[in-house]
């Protein structure tokens, strides 16, 4: 029998469904993986989703392996040869954005303690569990995703606006918007907020 999947993620390719399947919804607390989703989510801006996954080993590989510290440190150098590396989508905002968000992520890192503290207080420590029975009822933006947006603006980060932040609070599992008859919503529902 075959698992039945959020609509979104069906007939695109392996690496969709293996994404859809593992990890959209889940909740991250790795502070690597919140910087690579915020990465990726911002080259993703006006482009495909399916693109960017294609190019998630380019990404990679071209920002450290999503290091944050050693992204904050790329210099004029370093955004001359990301222009050149047709790993990644070589868009100069873009480019230039994940450097300056590289250097934001640090500065809440050191205020909050982890980036991880900082982000899950916009949902109260737990994922916000949704019940859309049809794809078309999952929204673009939230309440949250406008406060998050507007709290990392003012904090120097771009290409940070509420419906890619939306998307972000998908990916990374803050909300669980996988429609109720996918196999795969009761199992990111399960899941919460690791107390330290």
């Amino acid at each position: 029998m075959t698992e039945k999947r959020c609509p979104w993620s069906v007939g695109v390719g392996d690496d969709y469904i293996r994404y859809h399947d593992t990890e959209w919804g889940v909740p991250v607390h790795d502070d690597r993986t919140h910087f690579e989703f915020l990465l990726l989510e911002g080259a993703q801006a006006g482009l495909s989703w399916s693109t960017i996954l294609g190019k998630r080993d380019g990404y990679r590989k071209a920002f450290a392996g999503f290091d944050p510290e050693k992204v904050a440190r790329f210099n004029k150098r370093s955004e001359k040869r990301l222009l050149n590396d047709d790993r990644i989508v070589r868009n100069r905002l873009k480019i230039a954005s994940a450097i300056t968000n590289a250097r934001a992520f640090l500065e809440v890192q050191e205020e909050y303690g982890s980036f991880d503290n900082y982000i899950w207080r916009f949902v109260e420590g737990a994922p916000i569990v949704n019940r859309w029975r049809r794809q078309q009822q999952v929204p673009a933006t939230s309440k949250e995703s406008d406060t998050l947006s507007k709290d990392l603006k003012s904090r120097g980060f771009r290409f940070v606006g509420s419906t890619i932040i939306y998307a972000h609070m998908q990916a990374i599992g803050l909300v669980n918007d996988h429609i109720i008859s996918c196999f795969r919503y009761e199992a990111c529902k399960r899941a919460r907020r690791k107390r330290a």
